[in-house]
């Protein structure tokens, strides 16, 4: 079967290009025939994420002179900062215009000014983007703390950003909004986090009050690493995992695999506790956070009275 415009991106402008109406588009969008990749830009649904879609796709809409910046930049770095629903729509693009350039005036586009050097900008296969560094920073200001402590952690493991490279680059930022916020994530950045929930995680147990635990630990079964932890604290068997499936997301192998470390680790005297999607919500967050702070309460103590 042939591929929707070949397998190619293409906006609304393009559909007689591709031969294809609104109306049509309308119903293919509606069956899962093509997906969003950005606002108002399409692509068959059988073809894969890719570098080079991404890059396919904002060349459509990004003019000369213009910086990808913000949410696109990470997006662009291989890095999703976006919303469920924000992919599903197809999110707007994050630009901004270099001095003497034209501010875009695509519905698609939104963007202003930046104070970005020369050093700032990467080219990304022939597209102007923030670098890795400058990304995170702005990501730090701009985005909500749990959001942009996930952009940062996503940042720092994709591209090895170092927080003391970060640090050293605070002073730029003095007076600008969101500045504290960045300030205060910086010396918390951890590249072993491997999900934006993940890094949720972490964060509440850090606001909590809590010690960190270690991320990514392995259970050495027999000289064998067997068995790894989203989040452990080793001397008190204690440790907390991110289950960010639905039931029907798992095929039935994964649940029993799920089943069969969870059971070895309790029988193990481990105390397991799984986080789950809807556990952000402020009261199901102070249920599992005190089930941590319970669990790391010492049951034995060497007084007598």
């Amino acid at each position: 079967m042939e591929l929707v415009g070949s397998g190619r991106p293409f906006t609304t402008r393009q559909l007689p290009d591709v031969g294809l109406s609104r109306g049509r588009l309308d119903r293919l969008l509606a069956h899962g025939g093509v997906r969003r990749i950005l606002r108002n830009v399409y692509v068959d649904a059988t073809v894969e994420d890719s570098l080079d879609l991404r890059v396919a796709a904002l060349r459509l809409v990004v003019g000369a002179n213009q910086v990808i910046v913000d949410r696109t930049a990470a997006w662009l770095l291989g890095v999703d900062c976006y919303t469920t629903a924000e992919l599903a729509t197809g999110p707007q693009v994050e630009i901004c215009v270099l001095r003497g350039g034209t501010r875009s005036r695509q519905r698609v586009c939104r963007g202003g000014s930046r104070d970005l050097r020369a050093t700032d900008v990467v080219d990304v296969d022939g597209i102007a983007c923030t670098t890795p560094v400058r990304t995170a920073l702005d990501l730090g200001c701009n985005l909500r703390r749990r959001e942009a402590y996930a952009a940062l952690c996503g940042l720092a493991r994709a591209h090895a950003v170092d927080p003391r490279l970060l640090a050293g680059q605070l002073a730029r930022f003095r007076g600008r909004r969101g500045v504290i916020q960045l300030r205060q994530l910086i010396p918390l950045v951890d590249d072993r986090l491997e999900s934006p929930r993940e890094a949720w995680t972490l964060l509440a147990i850090r606001d909590f009050g809590l010690p960190a635990p270690e991320p990514q630990h392995w259970i050495v079964i027999a000289g064998v690493p067997t068995y790894r932890l989203d989040f452990a604290y080793v001397a008190h068997r204690v440790c907390i995992e991110y289950d960010g499936f639905d039931a029907h997301e798992r095929t039935p192998e994964q649940v029993q695999h799920d089943e069969d470390r969870r059971g070895w680790l309790r029988e193990n005297h481990w105390t397991v506790i799984v986080v789950r999607k809807g556990d952000f919500a402020p009261a199901r967050l102070d249920q599992w956070l005190r089930q941590v702070r319970a669990a790391l309460v010492p049951t034995y103590s060497p007084r007598r009275w």
